[in-house]
């Protein structure tokens, strides 16, 4: 079971706190087990920080505890505060990937399950598109997005499979496989009929909640060759 620690503490000092926290993680390089780390700001009180810590396992937090590096920055960094910091050791029951769920909703429920009323919720007003199918950059309102899911819609019957996620920051990359019938009239070409594959990679940036911006790079001209469109 993942495990996180919280530390609470009030310092006027937070640039010392930082670079000591950058001496923590050089010095603990190929030794220390915590695998990520994130430091909030309190809005209300400029002097207020949250650490949390994220470890793989509670084991794994008692080892990185006994390191002479950790112990020695910890006297260091109480040094720093204006009282003793707080320590919370939280067992992870829960976890949600919010950026990641709505984009499994763009590929599942918008673009093969053709709830094009969803684009609104999902993705900003001012959405910008990159797509190595396109000439250049489009800032594509929601009229736009729902006139081109409809032109794949209505060339294909398709289905994506998400291979693989990786969640980053505000990024979420998905590599997915593409199968489809084509159906309809697709860049000039009569329907033949023939099911496709394509691979292809999406990279999603969000911002407040929606998807701000996205990377499409596809394997179009593989798609083409199978369609027959090309010598």
């Amino acid at each position: 079971m993942r495990y996180v620690q919280v530390i609470d503490c009030k310092t006027e000092r937070f640039d010392d706190m930082d670079r000591l926290m950058d001496e923590w993680v050089e010095q603990t390089k190929g030794a220390r087990t915590a695998t990520h780390s994130l430091t909030g700001k309190d809005r209300s009180d400029g002097s207020h920080y949250v650490e949390i810590v994220e470890f793989p396992s509670y084991e794994d937090a008692m080892t990185n505890s006994t390191l002479p590096e950790t112990d020695r920055i910890f006297h260091e960094m109480v040094a720093l505060c204006d009282g003793m910091p707080t320590f919370t050791g939280l067992d992870v029951v829960r976890e949600e990937q919010l950026n990641q769920t709505l984009s499994r909703r763009f590929f599942h429920e918008i673009a093969v399950g053709g709830n094009l009323d969803a684009i609104d919720e999902v993705f900003a007003a001012d959405y910008i598109d990159h797509d190595v199918a396109k000439e250049e950059d489009t800032v594509i309102g929601s009229d736009r997005l729902r006139d081109d899911i409809a032109g794949w819609r209505a060339a294909f019957d398709f289905t994506f499979a998400l291979d693989r996620q990786i969640c980053q920051g505000d990024d979420v990359v998905t590599l997915w496989t593409w199968t489809g019938t084509h159906k309809g009239d697709f860049m000039g070409i009569a329907p033949t009929g023939r099911q496709c594959t394509m691979t292809g990679t999406t990279i999603f940036r969000f911002k407040d909640g929606r998807i701000q911006e996205g990377w499409w790079h596809e394997d179009l001209m593989g798609l083409m060759r199978r369609l027959d469109a090309l010598d």
